[in-house]
């Protein structure tokens, strides 16, 4: 059994709102005390964690004063120092307080819009400070329960145009933050805009600075829509839009469940591991970027388990790690992938030169091609899932 633990060499990050997270769920009250910011960043140094994200909300209380609020920001960037831990990660709180209800940069009321955008510039001033490279937007409340009550051209405008002004603001600032947008289908809001990576890669195209823009995938927004996360982040990967990642469990489409990462569909994990660690069999562009979990404690838990469920997720992805490593080092997968004819795949179908006219007038590509004996033929995919299924558990 593996024995590694986590360094900061491995990327591994948290939000403060995860390891934070009280437990209050629709139908019962907080099971755990509030977290301070400070002793999460010290705790999650001694496990291993390499950085800290944060909404503005988590690190500094909706409504505090200037002074209050130079206060919290001092004590965290004390802790940093301390244990030498980075910020590659902020995003805005635009979604818990009532004033949210409606939406934040889609919102029917301009006023809030404004607002919103201002809360999302202030806090990119000190994401910029603390040295972090990327921002996250989760549109949570940007959406609707009743299609009649919102002009659905209209709040795209909107969205592109705060995404727009946002990429202006950083631009003009220098701050050097890339934008990244995180899907979900459903959950605060009945239906949520951009619910999916498609949905979102259609919208960036749309914009101005569309190059300053890219994704933040969830495992659990994925696969609530039903969807491959595996799949999803690799077209974001392709397209060169993979500027973050969240990870987490989930079990099919229901609720989004924020488990640790790994305590879902173990399968899926190892795929998306897979992917991350090794990359595309065929070369190509890869990620390089924090493994950042956004999860949720389980709300059994005390706050020793909040600390035993931060460690899970490092060890559960370290042992991924090491069996997609293993798969991918096993001589007969080597020979199962050649059997599947997996690496063909990278081979362009017109040869180099060939235009379509040498395609028509190539006989052996369709008049003398012998679809029978092709369509008889096997594809080898149940003995590369099981040998994938054997690397998992440890058999092989």
């Amino acid at each position: 059994m593996s024995t590694r633990q986590p360094t900061r060499d491995d990327k591994f990050t948290f939000g403060l709102w995860t390891v934070g997270w009280q437990a209050r769920d629709p139908f019962g009250d907080a099971t755990r005390p509030a977290l301070d910011p400070v002793e999460s960043v010290h705790r999650l140094a001694e496990l291993g964690a390499y950085g800290v994200t944060f909404h503005d909300d988590d690190l500094i209380p909706f409504g505090s004063d200037d002074a209050a609020r130079e206060q919290h920001i001092k004590r965290f960037r004390a802790a940093l120092e301390e244990t030498g831990m980075v910020v590659p990660m902020a995003t805005t709180n635009l979604f818990t307080h009532p004033v949210f209800k409606e939406g934040g940069l889609t919102n029917n009321d301009r006023d809030i819009r404004r607002y919103a955008l201002r809360k999302v510039m202030r806090n990119m001033d000190l994401a910029a400070e603390l040295g972090a490279h990327t921002y996250v937007l989760w549109g949570g409340r940007e959406g609707a329960e009743v299609d009649t009550a919102k002009d659905l051209k209209a709040a795209l405008d909107r969205y592109r145009e705060g995404i727009d002004t946002l990429a202006q603001y950083s631009i003009d600032r220098g701050y050097g933050l890339r934008f990244a947008l995180e899907p979900k289908p459903n959950e605060p809001r009945g239906d949520i805009f951009l619910p999916t990576i498609g949905h979102a890669l259609g919208f960036i195209s749309t914009l101005e600075h569309a190059d300053m823009v890219g994704l933040n995938p969830e495992v659990g927004h994925e696969q609530m829509s039903n969807l491959n996360f595996t799949h999803g982040i690799a077209q974001a990967l392709w397209q060169g839009k993979l500027f973050h990642i969240d990870l987490n469990g989930q079990h099919g489409p229901k609720f989004d469940q924020d488990l640790v990462f790994g305590h879902g569909d173990l399968l899926s994990a190892f795929a998306t591991v897979d992917l991350l660690e090794n990359g595309f069999p065929s070369g190509g562009p890869t990620y390089d970027g924090p493994r950042h979990f956004d999860y949720k404690p389980l709300r059994t838990e005390d706050i020793d388990g909040v600390w035993a469920s931060a460690a899970a997720n490092m060890r559960t992805y370290l042992l991924l790690k090491e069996r997609a490593q293993a798969f991918r080092a096993d001589p007969e997968v080597q020979e199962a992938l050649t059997a599947a004819r997996v690496a063909e795949l990278a081979r362009p179908t017109l040869g180099d030169g060939e235009s379509y006219e040498d395609l028509l007038a190539d006989r052996s590509a369709f008049e003398d091609f012998d679809a029978e004996v092709a369509g008889a033929r096997g594809g080898g995919a149940v003995r590369l899932s099981q040998l994938a299924v054997e690397h998992l558990l440890g058999a092989r």
